[in-house]
């Protein structure tokens, strides 16, 4: 590839809308443009890229015997009520009628279209179990597209499904497809992700794990226990809290708290610490605006994610009204109205000497004995951890809570799917039964995004060779001057012949501008051809992230970049 053909700008300055690095190095380097919020074209180098990253998961999903299928970006709206998950999904999922009027979608996830294409076919035991895989374009009308690739609303992803006869099987595939992922990460040049413990959201199911590149950019929360191997997403982490019960109870006593309304205003007030506080928090569900009164210590947050698993509907902060008979500011668990749905976090579970709101305006208690004064109260787990929290593996209070993207997921669905959408096999004593699911995937653009986010310096990407969008990339210095010329073509032509991805720049302009083209296509081998070398017979060989550099004979030149590239494979191919 002559650089001098490639579609697309490359330019120094960084847009003003790029909040991550990744982000700007691909605007910078002419790998994608924007068409709308969340929705981009790429350019050639970006294609590339993500074309190695798809043929990595699919040699990977090829050898746990995964079978590729494709199925429709475009649904009808009656596959998805047969799930039950039309009505229950909102607006990130796009919707329309078609010509005919018929309600159609656009495909955000594929479990149902799995479902539906196996389904006749899985009806004996014999045929299980099995999976197949697409990688597939998608679109999810994501609220806040944000980073680039990062978080987007048109995508490509892997997804696939698997279906099994029993949960044991299950379990072992699962097993086999979590090392498959370990090994993607570890071929695109990412062995530093790590597996955490995830809630699975709206795909169902009971087990489930994310996969994590640790970085301050990342809009994850992730909690990890430096004293064993717990890692858990915040979302599915369990919260444990050492219960806090003074030897003596105060007397509980009304106090006047005129114009404190916040938790840190009321503890300021009765100078009390935070985690001698009941909060109230107060939510209404989507549904019906019903209202819901969690009590949790002070200095925690809720967990909605944990709330919402809990109540099986989804929730919004509430709207305090008078009609309501709650007094904003000063809720507490005595003197409520009747009626309420009222939850209490696991952090109060046996405190004492609390303070909490009186439900009177401008009043509040103290000495809050919950054991004596809310006897009924049922505890569960609402909180977020916390940093410094207890492991609820090792029991150490070891917790550190990091940031990471998530560049995969992986569930155990069970049999939400086949059941809700009637998918039954008869089993070797002639009964019906639903088989169990399993669901694996991977988003091909943000897993490209998060190499580039990885590694990078300040001067453009530094792709690891088993993605980057060429192997070596020969520069022409003065390519006016004939045997430069000669030495940068006949170069070029070896490489070629030798199976090596070339790009070259033969551009008649200065040193810096082709350098800098060069760092923002990231090519990790770099060949420099130049008057001054070539009068010694020679030509510079150097690293992308400078981790070697070589003067070699112009007539060996090329076997030595072809032996380097490949050394950077077998590495690469040795850490999987």
């Amino acid at each position: 590839m002559k650089l001098e053909k490639l579609v697309g700008e490359r330019f120094k300055e960084r847009p003003s809308d790029c909040v991550v690095d990744s982000h700007a190095f691909m605007v910078r380097g002419g790998y994608l443009k924007s068409v709308a919020n969340g929705i981009f074209s790429s350019y050639m180098p970006l294609r590339r890229v993500t074309r190695k990253i798809e043929q990595i998961i699919r040699e990977e999903m090829d050898a746990v015997d995964g079978q590729e299928v494709q199925f429709p970006v475009v649904m009808p709206a009656s596959l998805w009520r047969e799930s039950g998950r039309y009505d229950s999904i909102g607006k990130e999922m796009a919707r329309f009628s078609d010509r005919s009027g018929s309600p159609m979608l656009l495909g955000m996830t594929h479990e149902e279209a799995a479902v539906h294409l196996v389904r006749e076919y899985g009806q004996s035991y014999l045929r299980y179990p099995f999976m197949i895989y697409q990688i597939q374009t998608k679109f999810r009308d994501e609220a806040r597209p944000r980073a680039g690739l990062i978080r987007v609303r048109e995508f490509t992803m892997k997804d696939a499904y698997s279906f099994h006869t029993s949960q044991q099987d299950l379990e072992e595939y699962y097993a086999r497809c979590h090392r498959a992922y370990e090994r993607v990460y570890e071929r695109v040049g990412l062995p530093e992700v790590i597996s955490v413990a995830s809630d699975s959201g709206m795909m169902g199911g009971s087990i489930s794990h994310e996969f994590m590149l640790l970085t301050p950019i990342g809009e994850d929360s992730i909690a990890i226990c430096t004293e064993c191997d717990y890692r858990a997403n915040m979302e599915a982490a369990e919260s444990i809290i050492e219960p806090r019960r003074d030897e003596v109870s105060e007397e509980l006593v009304l106090a006047h708290t005129p114009n404190a309304h916040t938790i840190e205003e009321i503890c300021s007030f009765l100078n009390t610490d935070e985690k001698r506080a009941c909060k109230a928090v107060v939510y209404q569900k989507n549904a019906d605006d019903s209202y819901i009164v969690l009590f949790i210590r002070g200095d925690l947050e809720v967990n909605e994610t944990k709330l919402t698993n809990f109540l099986g509907c989804d929730v919004h902060p509430a709207v305090i009204t008078e009609e309501s008979g709650l007094c904003a500011g000063y809720i507490g668990p005595m003197g409520l109205p009747e009626g309420l749905c009222v939850l209490y976090d696991r952090s109060i579970q046996g405190a004492n000497n609390l303070c909490c709101g009186a439900n009177q305006d401008q009043h509040h208690y103290t000495g809050l004995d919950m054991q004596r004064d809310v006897p009924d109260a049922e505890y569960h787990d609402f909180a977020k951890i916390i940093e410094g929290g207890i492991c609820p593996k090792c029991g150490k209070p070891a917790i550190e809570v990091s940031r990471g993207i998530e560049v995969g997921n992986i569930f155990q669905l069970g049999t939400k799917y086949t059941k809700s959408m009637n998918m039954t096999y008869t089993d070797e004593n002639g009964e019906l039964q639903y088989p169990i699911m399993g669901c694996y995937g991977i988003g091909v653009g943000r897993l490209a995004a998060s190499v580039c986010e990885a590694y990078h310096d300040q001067y453009g990407p530094i792709w690891p060779i088993s993605v980057a969008p060429w192997q070596v990339h020969i520069c022409a210095m003065r390519v006016d001057e004939e045997d430069v010329r000669a030495c940068a073509d006949k170069l070029y032509a070896d490489l070629q012949s030798l199976g090596i991805e070339v790009i070259y720049d033969d551009r008649k302009v200065s040193a810096g501008a082709m350098f800098s083209d060069a760092d923002l296509l990231g090519v990790p081998v770099r060949i420099i051809v130049s008057p001054r070398n070539l009068k010694e017979g020679i030509v510079e060989i150097v690293a992308r992230d400078k981790s070697f550099s070589y003067k070699e004979k112009t007539d060996e030149a090329a076997q030595k970049a072809a032996e380097l590239v490949r050394s950077l494979l077998e590495k690469i191919n040795a850490e999987s």
